[in-house]
């Protein structure tokens, strides 16, 4: 027999209220607000399915339109984002910074789109190896350019500044900084977006998962009465709780908070004595903080003591990439002092019991310290 929750009286046991196409465009631009997005010069597009889905979408059609593009790739997202590119018949040139897990110069990017180019493609923040690639100053160039760019920003929003105007096409994840679900993207299009993705006859199916322009057609141009496809409304209300949070502490102190967890987390490190990984503190990411340990020191052993001596996960870099590289996570909710200083003691406790000696107390202090002032 089905019953009514006494918490939420409109969910009935077993079932989940239906989520309207009123709430749905509301949803959208809600999404979009949280990077500054107008709706009268940017669209927001709630993509179904985790965001590589609409990640996806718009490299494939970015990619059918046969422009050059010029792709720099510092993670296995930057390299993919490529190959679809390339699969759909775009001329794709990729860079990637001197040293793997970096970010990428400002000066290689410039020099390389001085050769000519129609769009620019890369990853905002990389929460694989904690870094941060210059956004302004590519996207700014670009635009000087007649540079169309798309960027990936499902690790940034909400843990680095970034705003609707920082480029053309961006897509969105709710699932890191802003603590929401994994199931539902978004991207904001400018109109030189929609100009990048749409210029040349479409070589899609007239109704494709994968496909940005049939979501504007049958959801903005169709006026918006009846959504499409079949979101699940199990992410729609997360999503729409999660929005709800960020709403009530506001978009930049979210950002604020987590810019404030990876300082206070990377003057720790220093305190202690560990190197972070980024040695430019403006290429360090708010999600995570990574360190890079010792050649000696064994990295698997360390998050192995971090997580049965002192109860906290440390992580790695994926696909056994960057072997010395270890992260303190202060992600969505976790972004705070305490995170920060159980991640900081972990990594000294680890360390230490592998007799790497290091500052416990002044690692400590510091991260206090910055969390003070």
């Amino acid at each position: 027999m089905s019953s009514t929750s006494s918490t939420n009286p409109g969910w009935v046991w077993g079932q989940v209220p239906a989520y309207t196409a009123t709430a749905y465009a509301r949803l959208a631009q809600r999404f979009g607000a949280v990077i500054g997005a107008d709706p009268a010069t940017t669209d927001t597009l709630l993509v179904p399915g985790e965001a590589i889905v609409a990640l996806e979408a718009v490299a494939r059609e970015a990619g059918a339109t046969g422009a050059r593009v010029l792709n720099v790739a510092t993670s296995q997202y930057g390299r993919l984002f490529g190959e679809w590119m390339q699969e759909e018949g775009a001329d794709v040139t990729t860079i990637a910074p001197p040293v793997a897990g970096t970010a990428v110069s400002l000066a290689q990017v410039v020099e390389e789109l001085e050769t000519g180019y129609d769009v620019i493609s890369f990853v905002h923040g990389e929460a694989a190896t904690g870094i941060v690639n210059p956004i302004a100053g590519i996207a700014g160039h670009a635009r000087r350019l007649g540079v169309v760019s798309i960027v990936d920003a499902v690790a940034s929003v909400g843990g680095e500044p970034l705003t609707a105007s920082s480029a053309d096409v961006i897509v969105l994840g709710p699932q890191k900084a802003l603590a929401g679900p994994a199931g539902i993207a978004a991207v904001t299009v400018s109109e030189a977006g929609w100009k990048a993705l749409a210029r040349t006859p479409r070589r899609l199916a007239s109704l494709s998962s994968v496909s940005l322009l049939d979501i504007r057609r049958d959801w903005l141009d169709a006026g918006q009465v009846a959504i499409p496809g079949t979101p699940a409304p199990h992410e729609l209300w997360a999503l729409d709780a999660a929005l709800t949070a960020v709403e009530a502490e506001g978009p930049d102190a979210v950002v604020a908070r987590h810019r404030l967890a990876a300082a206070a987390s990377r003057a720790g490190l220093l305190g202690l004595g560990v190197r972070p990984w980024a040695d430019d503190p403006a290429q360090a990411s708010g999600l995570v903080t990574a360190a890079r340990l010792p050649e000696a020191v064994d990295r698997d052993a360390v998050v192995a003591l971090a997580r049965e001596r002192f109860g906290v996960e440390l992580t790695v870099a994926p696909g056994g990439a960057a072997p010395q590289l270890v992260k303190i996570r202060h992600t969505g909710r976790t972004a705070s002092f305490e995170t920060v200083v159980a991640g900081l003691g972990a990594l000294a406790g680890a360390l230490s019991a592998l007799g790497h000696p290091v500052d416990t107390g002044a690692g400590l202090a510091a991260a206090t310290e910055v969390y003070t002032a």
